[in-house]
This record gives structure tokens, C-alpha cells and sequence, in this order.
């Protein structure tokens, strides 16, 4: 899936909860619903705000804030401090919003209103568009079986929770579950409002699928409904629904269209955000207009460095660097590259942190360990300092005279240094390029396990997910290590894809067997290789050659020297490239168009020959793909 259609879904997750409260009906179908309800029965009154527009939605805020401020002892009143905090975050002060939140007291443990209280700071606490960690989820969860056991109220809208941090998590099965409960449950689901969010959903979920028949269907009845009620925000909503569609349909003049239609109302009505800047850039950059490409993926990244609760995210920065890229301003480029692999790296870094108690522990106990040392030769280093002080003259002299002799060829040489500084700086550009270049795979292959581990936890198969973690935090391990070094020795990149494919053996119980051949000839601790060279071809065969399949995979690895040259070959008897989803068509090119920049950067900048070639076994009557690299023999 391409930048800007991650983003742009991205976006309508935002409003798995907040569409609820920005579609606008008829007046007086909002006084109905509104009136309706007894003054007393406030949780009903609170229910029935899902059903107002933005306006009709604060007003009612405003009203009843006015009304219990007015109260006597409205300090203790606990829908006093939900209307309060829900005009704080009308107001953008979202501090003072869970303070009052915090303030909230039912009458009973458990009881309705301590269970909006919850989901009030639960909806606060999920990140913008970011993945809701494990301990978030977690409590998310657990507040939601408290709902369900007490048959509250309000337990749609845990379900709307647990369905808005499954997607943000990349699980659309279990997102469209309680997406599904969430509309069932809901008291007012036969409500315009509530069926334009299903609608909204509904597109999401086949765009997920990469079913553009259905986005555009599900499209085409939330811009009916929308228009039959006049809602505005619901219709601009549609135009930025159907630049997705086509831009992924190559139809990027119709792109921009829409998207300038989306943001030009998100910028009359104060609503725009770091999504909406970044798929109008990507619209001019698919239309060849990289200086306004430009200037919308700048405005999107000062959005959210200005926002308190958002994450820093790299895909604007890629968006920016291939900006700068079509306009030929390669060194703005490699700058924002520099920013972008600050950030990767970070993202990274916060994987490691749920180890960081043990790391301390450990570095706590080797600190002390050091400290005695330390002191038990300080009686050794006292002595060594009187021997040091006889030598310290004669030093100082060699030193004097080293600088002398130094001058005297800096002299003579200065032309040729001159030159050497050329060739240093283009060696550190080269370097740079080959450190980004595998930055590109180590984020992508640490997301996928991440979310196979997800996929496990889910499951409920505790012993098998505490396997996993255990397997897979020792391969992240070497991931890191392997990412900073330009070669490894063969026999570690050998133990790190058999590491790799047990996990995903693992993963898919009896889905394929594999094997690794290493010529007789071949001692694997004599040979250097790139790190990561082959995983790419090898998740593509695991991820999408055995989808799908009838039968057991096979995989075949194998390793062989001839005329100064490693031959290496990926071997599987899976679907082959032909596939039915053309997002997997993208992320298996992205693994070849990766490993051809690394060779040039590696290997070709050098004048060394390397090269591959990725052959469909289908045209020689067989089944699977075939993978043959060719890199120049090093030896350790």
C-alpha cells in the first residue's frame, strides 16, 4: 500500500470516534432527540449527543455546563465535571480536561458513571494515529468485560475503543468485530449519524482489503446520505475517500482534485490536520509538483511537532526526501534523510525499552563489580604514575617534534589532502545511503514480528506467545547488531534465517518445510555477505508465495562459490508472482528495488560485479519463484 493510502486511512481511524460528533443533520431532528430525553436521566442526555453535529454537539456542552455550574455543591456532581472537561476539549486544553475527568465520582464502585469516567480518560490516553501499546490495550479490555458484566449503557463505546486500537494496531479481523458490536449495540444505530459511520467504517475496512469496488460502493452511499442530509463535513469526508480510490487506481489528476476539494473545507472549518496536509502533498508528487509537494509535507511535520499528543512518524520525511528527489535537490535531501533515520531509530529504541529494568539491574551490578576493581588497583596505579612522569618529557618532546615534522609534510602534501577530502566526504555520502538502505528492511521485518506476536497474544496461547517473545527478542538482538555493520560473516547470516524461520514455522504450524545447502567448498566463518540480504525473498515466500496454497511449501536455500563469486539461491513452490491483491505486488517489488540499491551501493560503486534476477517458475511449466543473487566472493 502506497504512502498516501496509509495515511488517508490513517485519517478515517481518527474518526472511528470523533465522526460521531461531526456530521451535521437537520435542527430539528437534533431538538427531538435532545428534548426527548428527561432532564434528570443525564447518561441518556449524554447518549443522545452522538446523534448532533459539531454545533449542535458544543452548544449542548455549553448548555448543560452552564446549567450544573449554577447547581448547589456542583463540585460534587460528576456529570458537572464531564460537561466541564468536555468544554476543555472543545477548547483544546486537554490538561485540564482530565483533571476534571479525574473528578468524576459514581455512586458505587463500577456503576455507570464511574464507567464513563473511564472511558473518558481511556479515549484521552489513545495516540493520534499511533499503536496503542500493550498495557493501554489492556486496560481498554479490562473496562470493557466491567461494562459487559454490569449490561452498561455505554458499553458500545468500549467497544468503539477496542475497535479504534485494534486498527491503529493493524488488526482488521478483530477491528471489525467490535466495529460490528459497536453499531449493534447502539441505541440510536437506526440514527442518520450512526449509519454514516458505518458507512465511513465500511469503506476503511475494503480499503484495507484493497477492494476498490467496495470503497467506491460504500463511498457512494455515505456521499447519498450524506447529501440527503446535508451534511457537510460527511460529503468533503468523500471527496478525500475517493482520491484514495484513485490514486490507487493511477488516476492522480482526479487525486488532486479531490484531495484540494477535502483540505480546502478542512481549512475553512479549522480542522486540518498532519494526514491531510501529507496526502496533498503526495497527490502534487504523483502530478509531478514537487515544489508544492514541498511545502505540504513541511506544513505537516510542523503540525505535529506543535502537537503535544502526537508521535513523530518518519513517513512524512520519506514523503519530503522524494520531493526533493523529483526536484533534484539531492543534498536538502540527504538531510531530511539524516531527521528521518533520527527518528527510525528512536521508534526502534522504544521497542527495547520493556527491558530496560534488566539492563539497569544488570549494569548496576557490573558498576559495583568495576567499583572494587577499581580499588584494588589503585595501589598498581599509584605506582605506574611515577614511571609515567619520567616518560612525560621525552613525550612532550617527541610530541613537539611530531608537529614539526607534520607541518613540513602538510605542506608538501596539500593538494593530494584536498583531494582526499573529496573522496572521504563521498565515502561517508555512500555509507550513509547503505545504512538508510537497511533501516528500510530492520523496521519493516521488527512491524511483522511484532505483529505475528500480536497475532499470538490474541490468540490466547500463552505458552506459545512466551516461546515467541523469547525467540524473537534473541533475533531482534542480532537484527540491531547486524544493522550497523556493512558485512557479516556468512555463518551468522545462515544462523539468523534459520532463527527466522522457526519463528515463522512457529507462526504457521505446517505450512512449509525449508532447508539451507552450503557447498562443500564453502567454510561459512571464512565468508562476508550484506546482513539482511535474503530475509526480504524469504519473508515474500513465507507472507505470499504459501498463501493461499493447498499443499505444503518447500524452501530452498542455498550458498555456492564459483570464479570469485557467491552464488546464492531462493527457491519456493508457492503461488509464484502472479497475485490477486496488488498491495502484495507492491511490498514484493519493494524487497527487490531494496537489494538492487544495496548492491550499487555496496558493491558497483566499487566497479565489482553483483547483481539478481527474480524468475516465476510458471514460465518453465514449474510452480513458485526463483531467486538467483550473485555478489563478489570477500573472505573474512
Amino acid at each position: 500500500m502506497n504512502v498516501r493510502a496509509v495515511l488517508a486511512i490513517a485519517g478515517i481511524a481518527v474518526l472511528f470516534i470523533a465522526s460521531c460528533k461531526n456530521s451535521p443533520e437537520p435542527q430539528h431532528s437534533q431538538q427531538k432527540v435532545a428534548q426527548a430525553v428527561p432532564r434528570k436521566d443525564y447518561l441518556e442526555l449524554i447518549l443522545s449527543l452522538d446523534t448532533l453535529s459539531f454545533d449542535g454537539y458544543r452548544k449542548a456542552v455549553y448548555r448543560e455546563d452552564s446549567l450544573l455550574s449554577g447547581t448547589v455543591d456542583s463540585a460534587n456532581v460528576p456529570f458537572h465535571h464531564f460537561f466541564r472537561g468536555k468544554k476543555y476539549l472543545q477548547a483544546k486544553q486537554r490538561d485540564s480536561a482530565v483533571a476534571e475527568f479525574r473528578q468524576m465520582k459514581g455512586l458505587k464502585t463500577n456503576d455507570d458513571i464511574e464507567l464513563l469516567k473511564t472511558y473518558s480518560l481511556l479515549t484521552q490516553a489513545i495516540p493520534t494515529g499511533a499503536i496503542v501499546e500493550a498495557e493501554l490495550m489492556n486496560q481498554i479490555l479490562a473496562a470493557m468485560q466491567v461494562a459487559e458484566k454490569q449490561n452498561s449503557r455505554i458499553t458500545h463505546w468500549f467497544y468503539d475503543l477496542m475497535a479504534k486500537a485494534y486498527y491503529q494496531n493493524q488488526n482488521a479481523n478483530e477491528s471489525l468485530d467490535y466495529a460490528e458490536r459497536y453499531y449493534n449495540k447502539h441505541p440510536y444505530k437506526r440514527h442518520p449519524v450512526i449509519m454514516q459511520r458505518h458507512y465511513d467504517i465500511s469503506f476503511l475496512l475494503a480499503s484495507r482489503m484493497n477492494d476498490y469496488d467496495k470503497m467506491m460502493f460504500y463511498n457512494v452511499q455515505a456521499r447519498n446520505l450524506a447529501l440527503r442530509i446535508n451534511d457537510s463535513l460527511a460529503i468533503a469526508r468523500t471527496y478525500d475517500n475517493e482520491a484514495q480510490v484513485f490514486s490507487r487506481r493511477g488516476e492522480n489528476d482526479k487525486a488532486l482534485a479531490s484531495s484540494k476539494k477535502y483540505f480546502d473545507f478542512l481549512k475553512r472549518t479549522n480542522n486540518l490536520n498532519a494526514i491531510a496536509y501529507n496526502n496533498l502533498a503526495t497527490s502534487y508528487v504523483r502530478n509531478n509538483q514537487p515544489d508544492s509537494a514541498i511545502y505540504y509535507y513541511q506544513a505537516a511535520i510542523r503540525f505535529v511537532q506543535n502537537d503535544p499528543t502526537g508521535k513523530q512518524s518518519p513517513i512524512y520525511y520519506k514523503g519530503l526526501i522524494n520531493a526533493y528527489k523529483i526536484k533534484g535537490d539531492y543534498k536538502a535531501a540527504l538531510q531530511i534523510a539524516d531527521s528521518a533515520y533520527a527518528i527510525e531509530v528512536n521508534n526502534i529504541k522504544e521497542v527495547e525499552a520493556v527491558k530496560f529494568a534488566e539492563i539497569h539491574e544488570k549494569y548496576e551490578t557490573e558498576k559495583k563489580d568495576k567499583n572494587i576493581s577499581i580499588l584494588q588497583g589503585q595501589n598498581v596505579f599509584n605506582e605506574k604514575i611515577i614511571r609515567q612522569q619520567k616518560w612525560m618529557l621525552i613525550l612532550a618532546i617527541l610530541v613537539f617534534l611530531g608537529i614539526l615534522l607534520f607541518f613540513y609534510f602538510m605542506h608538501r602534501q596539500y593538494r593530494l589532502q584536498e583531494k582526499n577530502k573529496l573522496l572521504e566526504s563521498e565515502n561517508q555520502r555512500l555509507n550513509m545511503e547503505q545504512k538508510l538502505l537497511q533501516v528500510q528492511l530492520n523496521p519493516h521485518f521488527i512491524f511483522n514480528a511484532i505483529a505475528n506476536l500480536q497475532s499470538l497474544v490474541a490468540s490466547g496461547d500463552t505458552s506459545k506467545s512466551v516461546r515467541y517473545l523469547s525467540a524473537f527478542s534473541g533475533l531482534l538482538r542480532n537484527v540491531l547488531e547486524h544493522s550497523r555493520r556493512d558485512l557479516i560473516g556468512l555463518n551468522e547470516e545462515i544462523t539468523y534465517l534459520e532463527n527466522y524461520l522457526q519463528l515463522n514455522q512457529m507462526r504457521f504450524a505446517g505450512l512449509f518445510d525449508y532447508e539451507i545447502n552450503v557447498d562443500d567448498n564453502i567454510y561459512p566463518a571464512d565468508y562476508l555477505v550484506p546482513p539482511m540480504l535474503i530475509q526480504p525473498f524469504v519473508e515474500n515466500a513465507i507472507e505470499h508465495g504459501f498463501r493461499n496454497i493447498n499443499y505444503k511449501g518447500n524452501l530452498s536455500i542455498s550458498f555456492n562459490i564459483k570464479n570469485q563469486q557467491m552464488f546464492i539461491t531462493v527457491e519456493d513452490n508457492g503461488v509464484g508472482l502472479i497475485s490477486k491483491e496488488p498491495g502484495e505486488q507492491k511490498k514484493q517489488s519493494l524487497a527487490g528495488i531494496i537489494l538492487k540499491e544495496r548492491l550499487e551501493v555496496l558493491f558497483k560503486t566499487k566497479g565489482q560485479d553483483a547483481k539478481y534476477e527474480i524468475e516465476d517458475k510458471k514460465r518453465r511449466g514449474g510452480q513458485g519463484v526463483l531467486v538467483n543473487i550473485v555478489i563478489p566472493e570477500i573472505k573474512d
